[in-house]
Formats: structure tokens, sequence, C-alpha cells
């Protein structure tokens, strides 16, 4: 897939201001370190004339979207098939990691190490780690959805390295059951994907009605999408397509009022090299 913005202080001046000018505040930042971006503050793309739709938590500069590039993670993807399956054509690669993540339906992947379609459906996995060069296509179903994500390996070494391509089923994922929260380990201990990016993990949690909590990891960042339900953090409800960009906290609490399902990825606030966002 794929071819900014200072965030405001949610306090009782901001209050006060907002009452008066209600468009004024696109991004919210209702405590130091958590940053909230609804669907108007992404970025909006399409392919094939509108049959896939596209908004983008992270894009770049000339997507128009709130959020710019950070960490290791440079683009973000929400994309889906409105009426009918779409492909997006071969088209080459060069450096990054690109992961897609299927959360509805499914898609047809082709690419240059396999050269052959793979099918992969809701809960699968897959990654190209496109080191020096890989081509593909992609196949979207009709009424199907994913993410694509890209990653940043340390391109200067990335591109020394053969490209290669894995796929993973659903049921290949540790699941971990709580009273009221399971979790799926889609990246992290006992994964069985292996990415050349650094420090990165990737969970997937259905949350039932109750408070929670989630820990944050220390000199890390953590990147979270509603992907449906309703959670309430602090005063301000979190719907559907809601992006968050959190760090330099210990836990973050919230109320879920409605069963709720949460994709998050833990990246390092500082990784060890020189990234794409420090270079654009």
């Amino acid at each position: 897939m794929a071819q900014p913005g200072s965030a405001h202080a949610w306090g009782a001046w901001g209050r006060r201001f907002k009452s008066c000018h209600p468009d004024y505040f696109k991004i919210i930042q209702i405590k130091m370190g958590i940053n909230i971006f609804s669907n108007d503050d992404q970025a909006n793309g399409n392919f094939n004339n509108g049959e896939i739709l596209e908004k983008k938590p992270i894009g770049f500069s000339q997507d128009g979207g709130k959020l710019k590039p950070y960490s290791n993670l440079f683009y973000w993807a929400h994309a889906w098939t409105p009426n009918k399956k779409s492909t997006i054509g071969l088209h080459p690669h060069q450096g990054f990691e690109i992961c897609s993540f299927i959360l509805k339906g499914n898609i047809n992947h082709f690419d240059t190490k396999l050269n052959k379609w793979i099918s992969l459906s809701e809960g699968d996995v897959q990654i190209i780690r496109s080191r020096n060069g890989i081509s593909h296509s992609e196949e979207i179903d009709n009424k199907s959805e994913i993410f694509q994500i890209w990653f940043d390996p340390d391109i200067s070494e990335s591109l020394k390295k053969k490209a290669s391509y894995s796929d993973y089923k659903s049921s290949e994922f540790k699941r971990i059951e709580s009273k009221n929260k399971n979790t799926k380990i889609i990246v992290g201990q006992d994964s069985p994907i292996k990415m050349d990016s650094q420090g990165i993990l990737i969970n997937e949690y259905e949350f039932q009605i109750g408070k929670h909590n989630l820990g944050i990891k220390k000199k890390s960042i953590h990147s979270i999408f509603i992907l449906k339900g309703k959670i309430k953090l602090k005063s301000v409800l979190l719907t559907k397509g809601t992006f968050l960009k959190i760090e330099n906290l210990d836990f973050l609490n919230f109320q879920v009022i409605q069963n709720s399902k949460v994709f998050e990825i833990i990246s390092p606030l500082n990784p060890s090299y020189r990234t794409y966002s420090q270079n654009n």
C-alpha cells in the first residue's frame, strides 16, 4: 500500500477556548504523554478510483495527515474494499519491512521471491523484509480490511541483505486469556515472527466492559488503534478508528463501556540507528 501537527494541551483553558472555537482542536492531548488522533486527523487515500479506501494514522508529508513518522515506525494504513475486490499491481520495495495484518475477509498476495500467489484470511499476518529489493502485488477481496504498516530496520544495513517473505496463520500466535481481557501476541515472546526492526512488540487485545489498565514500557512509544467498541479515557470517548500515541507513562488507565478490540505496537523511543523519521 501507499504511494503532521502538534498536540494542544487539554486543560481548563483549552476547554474554555474550545467552547468558543469548536473546530480549533483536532488533536487531543489529555495528559502529558497521551495524544489522541481522530479519524478526521488521519490522511485519506485510495487506489483504483476508490475501489480500495484508506485512512492513514501515520502517513507521508504529502498525505496531509496530522501525525508524522516517529521511532522506527513510518507508515500505517488502514485499508478496506467497500464494494468489490481490487488489485494493486506489481510494484517494488527496498530497505524497509512491510507488515500486513488481515483484520477482516481475505487478501491474495504475490511477490518475486516466492513467485506465486498466497491467500491470507482474517487474523493472518505477512511480513516482507524488502532489504536489497523485492516486488509484490496484492489483491484485497470484497468487503475485506487490512492494516499495512512499514517499519525501519536500519536501512543502511538492511540493503546489504537478501529480501525475504513470510506469512503466519492466526492459529500460530500465542494467546493469553484472563477474566476480562484476552491478548494475542503477534510480535514478542514466543511469537513466530522475527523482524529486523529494533525493539518491536505487537499485541491485539479484546477487552470486556469494565476498568482496565495497560503497562507502558519505559523508553518506548505505544501506538494504539481502536478496532471496535467504545473506551473512555478520562472524559474522552474513543471509538473505532481512533489512534493514540502514548509515551512517558507507567500505566494507561481506562474504562471500556462497550466490548472492544485494540491493536498495539510498541516501538523504541530512540532507536539505536538513524531512522526515516530523522531524515525527513
